[in-house]
């Protein structure tokens, strides 16, 4: 597939704002981030003691 240099990840971030504005941007990657958080939890087994009755 090849390395990614600095021009290829700087079009990407340009097309990214282009289609969801510079605001929106922060949301998403809240947003991936809770979402990975919350998975690395649920592998490791630390769900609530809901999960457990």
């Amino acid at each position: 597939m090849g390395n990614i240099g600095a021009t290829e990840i700087v079009i990407i971030v340009f097309i990214l704002v282009l289609l969801f504005g510079g605001k929106k941007i922060p949301e998403l990657a809240k947003g991936i981030g809770e979402g990975i958080r919350s998975f690395k939890k649920g592998m490791k087994g630390d769900e609530t003691d809901e999960t457990k009755k």
